[in-house]
């Protein structure tokens, strides 16, 4: 597929993350996709996706993922992000405490007839604790 094919793809699976249409992560992403490095629960394939965004968005209801920078070629596509919310429920083991968070991500994706087929990246998972009060312990 072409490398427009697959900025168009991208922007869809923000669109349903912004959204919380995890169910058209079946038809962005590949029945076999592998990410390289999913959250520490996340199960395999399109619905590990879907289920990491399900409990992410029930701590965070208001998710929003501001792409900053994109570059992309025939078969990949690499993204700087920004997300937001605002913590309303549990997120790892923390509860709610109405803090808003800002944190910065990266991605990487390779494309398979327009559909991503793997991914690597990461957010910035110790700001958010920071960001929640959380010291690095785990204590609040």
């Amino acid at each position: 597929m072409s490398k427009e094919q697959n900025i168009k793809t991208t922007k869809a699976f923000g669109a349903a993350v912004n959204s919380g249409e995890f169910y058209k992560f079946t038809d962005l992403m590949t029945s076999d996709v592998e990410d390289h490095d999913p959250a520490p629960d996340q199960g395999d394939g399109p619905q590990g996706f879907i289920d990491f965004f399900t409990k992410f968005r029930a701590a965070f209801p208001d998710l929003e993922v501001a792409v900053d920078h994109m570059v992309a070629d025939d078969e990949n596509v690499a993204i700087a992000y920004t997300i937001t919310g605002t913590h309303k429920g549990a997120f790892h083991g923390v509860a709610p405490t109405g803090k808003k968070i800002e944190a910065r991500g990266m991605q990487i994706a390779r494309f398979e007839n327009g559909r991503i087929a793997e991914r690597w990246g990461s957010s910035d998972e110790l700001g958010i604790f920071k960001q929640l009060g959380v010291d690095a312990t785990g204590g609040q």
